[in-house]
């Protein structure tokens, strides 16, 4: 479990494709702090450790993704120097800052617009039409792993606001129309709309 709080970019070094296809990403976190079979999330997909090594502020851990993961994410885009968003798994006790994320991508959407809105940007996405229906505004969705409000929702688009904080310690300052992202629905919201199949 995560809590769409990203604690570190990192950027992709090394991809290989050998069955199942293996990433190595660099990152700030101390590699002596991550366990091998570890979960991170990695723009929004939780990926398990595989190997690890260097040293805090110069490290870089490893993580397999199967041939669903990477066809189903923007993973499949992915090359050596794509910016990941980075978050290390919740431990019981810590503060949940934005909501619960289990890191299991829905689906792809793509950036429709992107403009200023006072000192934040405001940006249109297009989510799949079977996504949508779980998307309410004012409702919490997870974009490339991170924790974000939906402000509306207009057919099977809907906007968010990225503040200048988030802009700056995430991937989404340099986001612009066309781009892909990873959508993680609000748990809450699909179970729910499982529960009311049943009614």
């Amino acid at each position: 479990m995560f809590t769409g709080i990203i604690t570190d970019v990192g950027a992709v070094q090394l991809i290989a494709k050998r069955g199942d296809t293996t990433i190595k990403i660099a990152t700030a976190f101390d590699p002596a702090s991550i366990a091998i079979g570890a979960s991170i999330a990695c723009s929004g997909a939780c990926l398990t450790v595989i190997a690890k090594g260097g040293h805090a502020g110069e490290g870089w851990f490893s993580v397999e993704a199967s041939a669903e993961t990477m066809s189903k994410t923007t993973l499949g885009a992915w090359a050596p120097g794509t910016r990941v968003n980075l978050e290390r798994s919740l431990k019981v006790g810590e503060e949940i800052g934005g909501h619960i994320v289990s890191g299991h991508v829905d689906g792809v959407g793509d950036v429709v617009s992107v403009a200023p809105e006072g000192d934040s940007t405001r940006i249109k996405i297009r989510a799949p039409k079977q996504l949508a229906k779980f998307i309410a505004a004012k409702g919490s969705i997870a974009l490339d792993g991170i924790s974000l409000t939906v402000n509306d929702v207009d057919g099977t688009a809907f906007g968010v606001n990225i503040i200048p904080h988030t802009s700056k310690v995430t991937t989404w300052g340099a986001v612009k129309s066309g781009d892909k992202v990873n959508i993680e629905i609000d748990m809450l919201a699909r179970y729910l709309a499982r529960l009311k199949e049943f009614a």
